[in-house]
C-alpha cells in the first residue's frame, strides 16, 4: 500500500508560495506517470505571474472523476515556527509544515489513494483525473480557471470532481462542503465640497451621504437563508476619509464593504441593487465592485453519498454536509461539473505550525480509496 506520509514530506520541503512551484508539481507528476496517467502540463502567466498547473488522465471511458488540488501555499511568517516549515518534520506523530493541511496533505492523500485503487483493479473501464493548480491561494486568474477552459476545449471536462480542501471542523470526516456562498467586494467613493466646519453652509460633506448609502444596505437583511445557506451578509470593512483636522469638512469619503450571498442572489442582481441605494443618495459616486466567486450548491446525489458512506465505512463519524466558510476553487469547476470538497481538519491551515496527525492523513487516503470503490465499483 502507497503511504501517504513520505510524499507529503517530500511536498512540503518544496517551499511553493504562490506563484512559485519549486519541484511540488514535478513530484506528483513522476508518481502518475508511473501508474499510467498521462500528463499536460498547463503554465499560464509570464514573468513574476508565470503559474505552474497540470492535468493528468488516465483512461477515456465513463464515468469520468477529477480530484483536483493546489500545490501552491500561502508564506510561512517569520515567528512561532516550533520546526522549519519547509523541513515536514514528524514529532509525535505530527507532521509539521506549511500546506500539511492546506493542501499538500489533501494531495498526498488522494494521489496514493488512486496508486492503491489501480493496484487493485486490473481491469478499470472507467476514467480517472487530476487538477492540479499552483495559484488557489493567489489570484486565482492562471490556474484551475484556465485549466478548466483548456479541459473544455479538449473535452476532458469530468462527470463529477472532488477538491481535497480541508473541510473537516473538529475531526476528520465531520463535514463535506456541497457548495459555498459567493463574495462581493465593493468600493464607494462619495465626491463632496471641502470647507470649515463652521460653515456647513459653504460646503457639501460626503461623509453624511455616505453613511446614509452604507445605512441603507445594511438595515435590511438581504435574506432568510434557507435549508443549505446562512444568510446573506453585508460587511462594512472600512470607511476612510483621510482627514486629521477636527474643523475640515473633508472632499471625498470611501466605504469598503464584502457581500458573503447565497444562491438566491448573483454576482449582476447584488451589483445593482448597490448602485440603486448609492446612487439614490450620491447620484455621481463613484462604484468599483468585483464578484470573485458566485454562490454555487450541488445537489446531494450518487457522489456524495459515495464519500459519506466512504467516510462511515471508514472513520465510523457521520459527516454533515456543510456550504459555510470561504471560497475555494470548486467556485469554478462547479460551472462546468457537479463538485464537492473533502478533506483534513483545517483548524490548523494558514497558522504557524501548521500540522495533521500521521492517523490522520492515512484515515484520509483510505476513505478517499473507499470513496473510489464506491463511485467506480
Amino acid at each position: 500500500m502507497h503511504d501517504p506520509v513520505k510524499l507529503l514530506q517530500d511536498l512540503i520541503r518544496c517551499p511553493s508560495v504562490t506563484p512559485q512551484d519549486l519541484g511540488a508539481q514535478d513530484i506528483l507528476k513522476t508518481r502518475l506517470k508511473k501508474i499510467g496517467f498521462e500528463i499536460y502540463d498547463l503554465p499560464y502567466g509570464e514573468g513574476n505571474d508565470n503559474v505552474l498547473n497540470f492535468f493528468a488522465r488516465y483512461g477515456t471511458g465513463k464515468p469520468h472523476l477529477c480530484f483536483a488540488g493546489h500545490t501552491d501555499v500561502v508564506p510561512a511568517g517569520n515567528n512561532h515556527w516550533q520546526h522549519n516549515p519547509f523541513q515536514g518534520v514528524i514529532e509525535d506523530n505530527i507532521i509539521y509544515g506549511r500546506g500539511a493541511c492546506d493542501m499538500k496533505g489533501g494531495i498526498a492523500a488522494f494521489v496514493t489513494a488512486v496508486e492503491n485503487f489501480l493496484s487493485l483493479q486490473a481491469n478499470f473501464t472507467g476514467s480517472l483525473s487530476f487538477l492540479i493548480t499552483g495559484d488557489e491561494e493567489g489570484p486565482g486568474v492562471n490556474g484551475t480557471v484556465k485549466v478548466l477552459e483548456w479541459m473544455k476545449e479538449k473535452k476532458h471536462i469530468p462527470d463529477f470532481c472532488l477538491v481535497g480542501e480541508p473541510t473537516s471542523a473538529q475531526e476528520l470526516g465531520d463535514v463535506i462542503k456541497v457548495g459555498r456562498r459567493g463574495s462581493l467586494n465593493a468600493v464607494i467613493t462619495v465626491e463632496g465640497i471641502q470647507g470649515h466646519v463652521a460653515y456647513p453652509h459653504l460646503a457639501d460633506n460626503p461623509i453624511h451621504k455616505l453613511m446614509e448609502i452604507l445605512s441603507s444596505l445594511t438595515t435590511l437583511p438581504l435574506d432568510k437563508g434557507n435549508k443549505w445557506f446562512q444568510p446573506s451578509s453585508v460587511q462594512v470593512t472600512s470607511i476612510d476619509v483621510g482627514n486629521k483636522t477636527t474643523n475640515l469638512i473633508p472632499a471625498t469619503a470611501t466605504a469598503r464593504l464584502n457581500i458573503r450571498f447565497n444562491h438566491l442572489h448573483n454576482g449582476n442582481s447584488l451589483i445593482g441593487w448597490i448602485e440603486t441605494q448609492a446612487r439614490r443618495v450620491a447620484e455621481h459616486c463613484q462604484i468599483d465592485i468585483v464578484v470573485s466567486g458566485e454562490a454555487f450548491l450541488t445537489e446531494p446525489g450518487n457522489e456524495v453519498q459515495a464519500i459519506r458512506l466512504a467516510i462511515e465505512e471508514i472513520s465510523s463519524v457521520k459527516p454533515r454536509l456543510d456550504t459555510g466558510g470561504g471560497t475555494s476553487d470548486a467556485r469554478f469547476i462547479s460551472n462546468y461539473c457537479n463538485v464537492a470538497e473533502f478533506g483534513l481538519v483545517g483548524q490548523t491551515m494558514h497558522k504557524a505550525n501548521e500540522a495533521v496527525t500521521t492517523e490522520d492523513l492515512k484515515k484520509l487516503s483510505s476513505i478517499y480509496t473507499q470513496f473510489l470503490k464506491n463511485y467506480f465499483l
